[in-house]
């Protein structure tokens, strides 16, 4: 089973470039099954359900999601109604959503969690022991599973990693927006990132408009983020995966820019 999984899509920049290279990554690569982080899809902050529409119709199978879960008050009214779309598993209880699901396309399927880190970010449940308890339970399922670790500290996306080696197929990190240089096969035959990355302008901080960034540093007074619009970066991994074992084979990062696509 080949598995892309796609960094944190920022904005209307991030979605345009999910349509205008995905398609050639499926022919590239022929990956069965497309996952994304959109927890930054609407305008930098969150997701709709519009949104979850355009993203499935270009091609992606299931979307996770972070922090910015809640940032788009109506994703109350219709985050029960999506089975493709997980937040957080590690919310506390009677939280809307799903933390897992169990995605099929192409004749194979993945069973998708989404945890949330609690170092620098707010202190919810402890994602290690539910992450225990939901491979336990989706194991009896599938022994194909990835897991979207949305956290800050490196640290503490690294040991998620090797506390699942051997338990899931692929353990990726997301968050931070930059995608970093460790990809591997653990001893266990987990693949793993500390971070894929991010799809969204790269003239940017992050995806938002740099100049509002600066001056918030520099003066430490508030000030009002929006998605930067220029030209933009796309980052992901693809992951080969044995059919029998759920062992990963293979880890492969893919960092394209607009000016890269232009010249395919």
């Amino acid at each position: 089973m080949n598995v892309l999984f796609i960094g944190d899509i920022v904005g209307s920049v991030g979605r345009a470039a999910v349509k205008k290279v995905l398609p050639s990554l499926q022919s590239k690569y022929n990956p069965h099954i497309v996952i994304a982080n959109g927890e930054n899809a609407a305008a930098g902050r969150g997701i709709t359900s519009a949104i979850v529409k355009e993203l499935l119709d270009a091609g992606v199978h299931g979307i996770t999601m972070g922090n910015h879960t809640w940032d788009n008050k109506d994703i109350f009214e219709w985050i029960d109604d999506q089975p493709k779309l997980v937040r957080p598993a590690n919310f506390p209880p009677g939280s809307p959503g799903q933390g897992a699901a169990l995605i099929k396309a192409n004749g194979k399927e993945l069973a998708i969690v989404n945890l949330q880190g609690r170092t620098f970010l707010p202190p919810i449940d402890c994602p290690f022991r539910k992450a225990d308890e939901l491979l336990e339970q989706l194991r009896n399922e599938t022994n194909h599973i990835l897991v979207d670790f949305h956290a800050e500290a490196t640290s503490e996306k690294i040991a998620m990693g090797w506390h699942l080696d051997g338990r899931a197929s692929l353990v990726v990190g997301t968050h931070t927006h930059v995608q970093t240089n460790d990809d591997t096969i653990l001893s266990g035959g987990t693949a793993y990132v500390t971070d894929v990355g991010m799809v969204g302008s790269k003239e940017g901080v992050l995806g938002m408009e740099r100049g509002a960034v600066m001056h918030k540093f520099m003066t430490q007074l508030p000030a009002r983020f929006v998605v930067d619009e220029g030209a933009w970066h796309f980052h992901a991994v693809l992951a080969e995966i044995d059919d029998s074992t759920g062992r990963a084979k293979r880890l492969q990062k893919i960092r394209l820019t607009e000016e890269d696509w232009l010249m395919l």
